[in-house]
């Protein structure tokens, strides 16, 4: 099920994870330190073009009655909402700009391209989604609300639509999250759940202004050619939609992303927290130009550990924390945007159906890790000294080999569990193959007992028969009518 002890499960020391988080607060000092007039080059310049594919497209879309005009518009105005919502709306709202102590890129003045206002989704998501990443019972964005992730939360019938919740949500994705914050907003502020209240209005405003601007303003403002702009921001809108979908699906639900519970909550230290957020989070693999076009949440790992650092340094605070997983001996989380993605939809759809129907159990199911993974599971092919073995089995941590000084933590023991698990399937059904030998055998041999027992039936009535025929007349006459 989900992480109880962060600290059985990565088989890391309080000093290790202490050690950890101060690595991890120096990665922050230095990018900190080193942030100018480059990264502010960089912003600006993304608003710069941002805003210019957007006026391109606008003005491309007066003729959008032409098929290839509204084909190029079109695209221009998708690929202008997309960057406007992930590497400006998104990263903005976190305050990774706030440094420049500029009105206009601020996180407090920058409203955002999408339905719901920006001030309700930072203090929902930056809050509790942040705060509590992947915590179950605390974090919100766990599945949407409408979406089972994990076998944590226990099934009921309205999860068998799962599947299609899930191409809904996709579909309406800025609705989704607008709807999801609105609700997060009147929770976290206490107010009265009335029609009238400050985060009703505040939501009928901003929600009532964008479906005006995209689907009356600008449609109205091209004359003719309105129906072909109506359809073409619509199309726009549901091109961002379905990107920012995925590219949140894969940095949060694939396997490796794990959960935890609230009692990890009790006490947690900073260390703690920074472990918390690189095993609850995955990273996909891009190239410069898909990195920024997700803006910059294909280091979803770097993200969750920095969120309010300057996006275009993720790129390089990624090969940092590689470093020190490779030290820790911990999981890094990537694989290719499919990949990430064909797994989280593999458990969106696995989900939705009761746990009976599941082959694994919850302590071993790929989507969700735990410490009781580890329950029973030797190391047979680490170091085997009789005082690593020891220590394994009393504290469930792998101490640093003293021959090499290699760490021998989380990464490596996933890999043992993975091995050790894989030949207890095998052996599992070459039990299976045996009994079903053993089986047909017995099968076999009865089949063989009938056939005799009939063989010999069929002769036992021939010898009678043939007794009969040869019997005096007589006799035959006597026996018939007595």
């Amino acid at each position: 099920m989900a992480i109880t002890d962060i600290k059985a499960f990565a088989h890391l020391t309080e000093a290790d994870i202490e050690m950890l988080g101060q690595e991890l607060d120096a990665i922050r000092r230095s990018v900190e330190l080193s942030r100018g007039e480059r990264d502010a080059k960089y912003i600006r310049r993304t608003i710069a073009a941002q805003r210019g594919l957007e006026v391109a497209a606008r003005a491309i879309l007066f003729g959008s009655r032409n098929r290839w005009a509204w084909l190029t518009g079109t695209a221009l105005l998708s690929v202008a909402k997309i960057v406007e919502n992930m590497e400006l709306g998104h990263n903005i709202s976190h305050g990774q700009w706030d440094w420049m102590n500029d009105p206009e890129i601020h996180s407090t003045n920058w409203e955002w391209d999408q339905t719901g206002p920006s001030s309700q989704w930072r203090r929902a998501h930056n809050y509790s989604h942040h705060t509590y990443t992947n915590v179950l019972g605390k974090d919100e964005d766990l599945g949407f609300g409408i979406l089972r992730m994990t076998r944590d939360e226990a099934w009921r019938p309205v999860h068998l639509v799962q599947p299609f919740a899930n191409l809904i949500l996709a579909a309406t994705f800025e609705w989704g999250i607008a709807l999801h914050d609105w609700d997060a907003e009147k929770e976290l502020s206490g107010a009265p759940r009335k029609w009238n209240s400050e985060p009703n209005k505040e939501f009928a405003r901003k929600a009532s202004r964008q479906v005006a601007k995209d689907f009356v303003v600008y449609p109205a403002l091209t004359g003719p050619a309105w129906k072909s702009t109506l359809k073409a921001n619509a199309t726009a809108n549901l091109m961002r939609n379905l990107w920012a979908y995925a590219v949140i699906f894969c940095g949060h639900f694939p396997d490796g992303a794990e959960k935890f519970t609230v009692e990890q909550l009790d006490g947690e230290t900073s260390g703690e927290w920074y472990l918390r957020q690189m095993l609850g989070s995955a990273n996909f693999k891009a190239g410069p130009a898909m990195a920024f076009m997700s803006g910059n949440l294909c280091y979803q790992i770097e993200h969750h550990l920095f969120p309010d650092l300057p996006s275009n340094r993720y790129a390089e605070v990624a090969v940092k924390v590689r470093e020190l997983c490779d030290k820790y001996d911990l999981p890094y989380t990537t694989g290719s945007l499919g990949k990430q993605y064909l797994l989280a939809f593999r458990t969106i759809h696995k989900l939705a159906l009761p746990d009976k129907f599941l082959k694994r159990t919850a302590d071993d199911a790929p989507e969700t890790s735990s410490e009781r993974k580890f329950a029973g599971i030797s190391l047979p092919t680490l170091p085997t000294a009789a005082q690593m073995q020891e220590t394994w089995h009393e504290t469930h941590i792998i101490p640093v080999d003293p021959a090499t000084g290699q760490r021998y933590g989380l990464r490596s023991a996933m890999q043992e569990a993975k091995l050790v698990l894989k030949a207890k399937a095998e052996h599992e059904k070459e039990v299976l193959r045996e009994a079903k030998r053993a089986l047909r055998e017995k099968a076999r041999q009865e089949k063989q007992v009938l056939r005799e027992a009939g063989v010999a039936l069929q002769e036992r009535a021939r010898h009678e028969q043939e007794t009969l025929r040869h019997k005096p007349f007589w006799a035959k006459a006597t026996r018939r009518f007595g």
